[in-house]
């Protein structure tokens, strides 16, 4: 049994393989196979490979017999053109061509042929010994065979943790092996078995058993951490409120809302969703709308003004019987209820609120710098005219603009808004305001991913409070001079001690190191214990004989 700490999302597992000597045979090559197990997972770890000296030579006697044959398969053609033969045949049939034999100017095959009847390629031919190529080919294709029978073991290089030759020892040989581990949530312990075989050449002589698994339990700095619940005080305001706004197309000088016109159809239907999502809440009342009609500078300011007040009432008044038909639909399903005189419960009365905003120019400037199509100079011919105070006189001096027709066309149809503020208060409340406590879940967010061993979330989430917690977060992910900066203004007891305590240990200051560790445990005598889980501080106990007093 072993105790692990893992550090910035991972621990080292280590183990040590023994061969005695008992099993240092020259002949022999020992294949040793470690597996972990971790949670429902099996993991193969890499292989270790122990090989006695006479069993390498074999190896490689096989690997020279491999590389003769090799060499035994021609890459130059030529060697296999008879060439003396060649030259007798040129020599006395046809010395024309013969004399080309010093001659290093090129000529054509085809040039060849028009001169000799026959071309180069086939007086070669002829001439090859073609029984010396057959042979050649079928060496060629036999490549792999032959590996397979002169390397019977080949000498493995990839997926191997050792691989040594022993050449003779009396001792037991002794291999420290280190496996690291990303950790994943709810990780407590992981299991390490190890089964292997003996061979001798290509012969399996003996198979190693499975040996009883090794158990490693995984001490995470995460237990460490103050679990305790954090809360917020947060004000309740009775009253809240909420607003939208939509584009109602009226008919030019009207103030009659026409669903039939442009796209009002849609406006009208997505704001009595809203409506009727308000009416139906179960934690709000809706005591009052206010309506602001907006009307685009053409016209008058005067008459804009008044227009803009009367589609103001007639939107609420739209939207006001619309309301009461809706109430009275929820009473109807709900049922009529009636007080001891008989009488029908009063439902509260929402008030519409109408008011105007006769020309919306404030809008039309944020439109204005944000459209593409004006150019920089008529944005700024638009900036000058701004400047006149008179609404009347801005808009008839604009009119004189070549880009005016796009401000009528594109942005004055966007200025044409209603806006609807929604004043509600919360249900069952009496008070205007109430004080509560609740859990800050951010923060216990940070402590649950401390708990799942996702250190650098718990990090980014605690880090605001720079509390012990988020010290305990830092230490996990092996920052430690940012835990160490938290722990420094903190009241030393008996955890920020034992904190400090592992980083000393870490920034190898073994004296300060030791003496955190000791204040820890005289204020606190359950942390002799934890400092034997923690291989920092079980370094320093036994390094320093520790807690031999308690």
């Amino acid at each position: 049994m072993s105790y692990r700490l893992e550090r910035g999302g991972k621990v080292d597992i280590a183990f040590d393989v023994t061969v005695p000597r008992q099993m240092q045979d020259s002949r022999w090559q020992l294949r040793f196979d470690p597996f972990m197990y971790v949670m429902s997972d099996t993991l193969a770890l890499d292989r270790i490979v122990i090989t006695g000296s006479d069993y390498r030579k074999a190896q490689l006697r096989g690997y020279e017999q491999y590389r003769r044959f090799l060499d035994s398969i021609v890459t130059d053609t030529t060697l296999f053109i008879n060439s003396w033969q060649l030259e007798v045949f040129l020599r006395r049939n046809l010395p024309q061509v013969y004399r080309f034999r010093n001659d290093t100017s090129y000529v054509s095959d085809e040039e060849f042929a028009s001169y000799y009847g026959v071309t180069e390629r086939e007086a070669v031919e002829h001439y090859t010994w073609q029984y010396k190529v057959r042979r050649n080919k079928r060496r060629i294709a036999a490549k792999d065979k032959m590996f397979r029978r002169y390397v019977k073991v080949p000498i493995r290089t990839e997926g191997l943790r050792l691989d040594t030759v022993i050449t003779g020892t009396d001792n037991d040989i002794v291999y420290r092996y280190v496996q690291t581990l990303a950790t994943r949530p709810g990780l407590r312990k992981v299991e390490v078995s190890l089964l292997g075989d003996i061979w001798q050449q290509d012969r399996r002589i003996y198979r190693i058993p499975q040996s009883d698994p090794l158990t490693f339990y995984i001490s995470s700095l995460s237990t460490l951490a103050d679990e305790k619940e954090r809360y917020l005080t947060r004000i309740i305001e009775r009253k809240v409120e909420a607003n939208t706004a939509c584009y109602i197309d009226f008919r030019q000088g009207s103030d009659v809302v026409d669903d039939a016109l442009a796209t009002n159809r849609e406006e009208i239907s997505r704001i009595k969703d809203n409506l009727a999502s308000l009416m139906e809440n179960k934690k709000y009342s809706l005591d009052s709308i206010i309506v602001v009609a907006s009307c685009s500078p053409e016209g008058s300011f005067s008459f804009n003004r008044n227009l803009s007040r009367r589609r103001s009432e007639s939107v609420s008044k739209y939207f006001g019987a619309y309301m009461e038909a809706y109430l009275d639909s929820l009473d109807r399903e709900r049922g009529t209820v009636l007080d001891l005189a008989g009488v029908g419960e009063q439902r509260s009365r929402i008030h519409f609120i109408s008011r105007s905003d006769p020309e919306n120019w404030d809008m039309l400037e944020r439109l204005v710098e944000k459209d593409s199509t004006l150019t920089a100079a008529q944005k700024e011919g638009f900036r000058r005219h701004m400047a006149t105070k008179d609404p009347d006189v801005r808009e008839r001096a604009m009119s004189t603009e070549s880009w005016y027709m796009h401000l009528r066309e594109k942005l004055y149809p966007r200025l044409r808004t209603v806006r609807f503020n929604f004043h509600l208060h919360r249900k069952g409340m009496l008070k205007d305001t109430v004080h509560t406590t609740v859990l800050d879940s951010t923060y216990m967010d940070g402590i649950q991913a401390m708990k799942d061993r996702d250190y650098k979330r718990a990090v980014s989430l605690l880090r605001p409070y720079a509390d012990y917690n988020a010290a305990v977060a830092y230490c996990a992910m092996d920052y430690n001079a940012s835990a160490m900066a938290i722990l420094s203004r903190l009241e030393r007891d008996y955890r920020v001690e034992y904190l400090m305590a592992i980083i000393y240990s870490r920034q190898g200051d073994d004296q300060a190191a030791v003496q955190c560790y000791l204040n820890s445990c005289a204020k606190n005598p359950a942390m002799i214990n934890r400092g034997n889980l923690d291989p920092e501080i079980s370094t320093l106990i036994k390094k320093y004989g520790l807690n031999k007093d308690y």
